[in-house]
């Protein structure tokens, strides 16, 4: 079912997790950091800012537990952590800094075992232990239906089997649910019809999406998540990202280009476009190569000088 735009959305940086767990550069701990603090002064106030995956998988993120020691307490910002496995969680829940926690539940059986080591059942299992754990711990929960939209190995992905792992998730326990477009092939029709059908099937759901731009569509995917009751979007600052094991999967959505394209619709998301597009450029010297997002690039719109006339 189709809405008017909302009037404010809430964004969730994903850049420092999603961005770069899949970029050929290793980033330094102490410029991770000072990324983190950088967007919480442009206004962000959920960022995802690690993820506790086997370092060896994942050597982009093998500093998880330093990055977070280094932050300590952000005022007004809700950290959050990607685990994959329990203990992946016991690392999260160790590190004492996170306010929420971010699991993944792939649609597919080949892509899942790609991604965890697990089928969709047993994925299912560790949720179920994690989401109370989490819950105990007093931590937001957050689960991710991953390749909601289509998977790199089997292909189209049956809307039906998106809400039925959706509603068993839920069922289990969360306090929000992502459908992602891991690899970038849905459009806006899928997005209404996906987040529609779990809509429908999970009334009163906390919604959020992740969306990437891998064959160009993921703002406009984004325009039609918000109108379709969605309320929460996922951006990488600077349109970096990807999944190491997803074949072909490209950059996020950029953060300062969703912003732009928000504030010129009239929704508010909270955040300085100039502090963001100020960040992307100081991100794109410390990784020495520009970056995908555009809205840095160009100048401002409207002018200075008209602004003042």
């Amino acid at each position: 079912m189709e809405h008017a735009r909302p009037r404010s959305v809430d964004i969730v940086e994903v850049g420092p997790r999603d961005g770069l767990q899949n970029d050929r550069q290793l980033l330094p701990t102490p410029v991770k950091i000072a990324l983190i603090r950088r967007l919480a002064a442009a206004g962000l106030t959920r960022i995802e800012a690690t993820s506790f995956v086997h370092p060896k998988r994942v050597p982009q993120m093998a500093d998880a537990e330093a990055v977070l020691a280094g932050l300590g307490d952000l005022p007004g910002v809700r950290l959050s952590g990607l685990v994959l496995n329990e203990r992946g969680f016991d690392r999260a829940l160790a590190a004492g800094v996170l306010h929420e926690i971010t699991f993944a539940a792939v649609t597919s059986e080949t892509f899942s075992q790609r991604n965890q080591g697990a089928s969709v059942r047993e994925n299912l299992e560790t949720w179920r232990t994690i989401s109370r754990r989490a819950g105990e711990a007093g931590l937001f929960r957050s689960i991710t239906i991953a390749a909601a939209f289509g998977c790199p190995f089997e292909g189209e992905v049956p809307v039906a089997r998106v809400v039925e792992l959706a509603r068993a998730a839920a069922e289990i326990g969360t306090d929000e649910l992502s459908l992602a477009d891991t690899i970038g092939v849905g459009t806006p029709r899928d997005v209404e019809d996906r987040f529609g059908a779990v809509a429908e099937a999970l009334p009163g759901m906390p919604l959020r999406a992740h969306f990437h731009n891998t064959r160009n569509t993921g703002y406009a995917n984004a325009d039609a998540a918000i109108r379709s009751g969605v309320r929460a979007l996922d951006s990488s600052l600077g349109g970096i990202g990807g999944c190491p094991f997803a074949p072909e999967a490209t950059g996020n959505i950029g953060t300062e280009d969703l912003v732009y394209m928000l504030d010129r619709a009239g929704v508010r998301s909270g955040l300085s476009f100039d502090e963001l597009r100020a960040t992307t450029l100081w991100l794109e010297e410390q990784m020495s190569r520009r970056l995908p997002a555009q809205t840095a690039h160009v100048s401002p719109f409207p002018p200075p000088v008209a602004q003042a006339a």
